[in-house]
């Protein structure tokens, strides 16, 4: 029984202890990111103060066949705007005339990052409906805009018109570590999700036999006690 376990602890721990030095990768790269990377940006809105003399349509005109699930008040291009979910889905009422406005939103988005990043130099790169390799589902938040800022870092932010606020900033090296992170702590380099959490599965599973496999193997092998020689 010794020499088993001694085997399977031996040849166990040599094959699987690549999941062991990833996982330990990983938490190195975590310490380096909590210094280098800024927190995530608070989830309030950033943009301009609004003009409340100018709304001159309230919601009940604005809204006089269905009435919306809810509303924000917006302030977009300099007017403000009635930001309404309704059945139908999102839609942009101008507050000051009552006409709906199908580009309000991209226009909102726009504003947004421009006013987060301090910049007009920025341009529209995506606009995402699911999760990618980089905007997980930890930031919880769709659908969102992606915005690049010509900065020559790759400086990069990403929108929610639903709460007025930038949900990730991000840039090519914060990014680097992220990936590293990722591909070291959730085996990110494998695309199919079933496949990588099953992969993760089995070797974290493999890790905690062989955790076990090594506490018993100390206690099978621990000296024994000398038995007092009586006279």
């Amino acid at each position: 029984m010794k020499r088993l376990i001694r085997k399977l602890h031996r040849y166990l721990g040599l094959i699987f202890s690549i999941s062991i030095l990833m996982a330990s990768g990983s938490g190195v790269i975590h310490v380096v990111m909590t210094r280098t990377q800024a927190p995530p940006p608070a989830t309030r809105p950033t943009s301009a103060p609004l003009d409340l003399a100018a709304i001159k349509v309230t919601p009940a005109e604005a809204f006089p066949d269905q009435p919306p699930i809810a509303v924000n008040i917006r302030n977009i291009a300099g007017k403000p705007y009635y930001q309404a979910f309704t059945q139908r889905g999102f839609i942009y009422i101008d507050a000051t005339n009552g006409q709906v406005n199908p580009d309000a939103d991209a226009i909102f988005a726009k504003e947004i990052a421009s006013g987060f990043l301090g910049s007009n130099d920025i341009s529209k790169s995506d606009y995402l409906t699911e999760y990618n390799n980089e905007y997980i589902n930890i930031f919880r938040i769709l659908p969102v805009y992606r915005f690049d800022q010509k900065d020559g870092k790759g400086t990069r932010v990403y929108v929610s018109t639903m709460t007025g606020s930038v949900t990730r900033h991000t840039d090519d090296q914060k990014q680097f570590e992220a990936r590293i992170f990722t591909n070291f702590h959730k085996l990110g380099f494998i695309p199919n999700k079933n496949v990588r959490d099953w992969t993760l599965t089995t070797l974290t599973g493999a890790a905690f036999l062989i955790s076990i496999l090594g506490i018993a193997l100390f206690f099978l092998t621990r000296p024994k006690k000398s038995k007092p020689i009586s006279k």
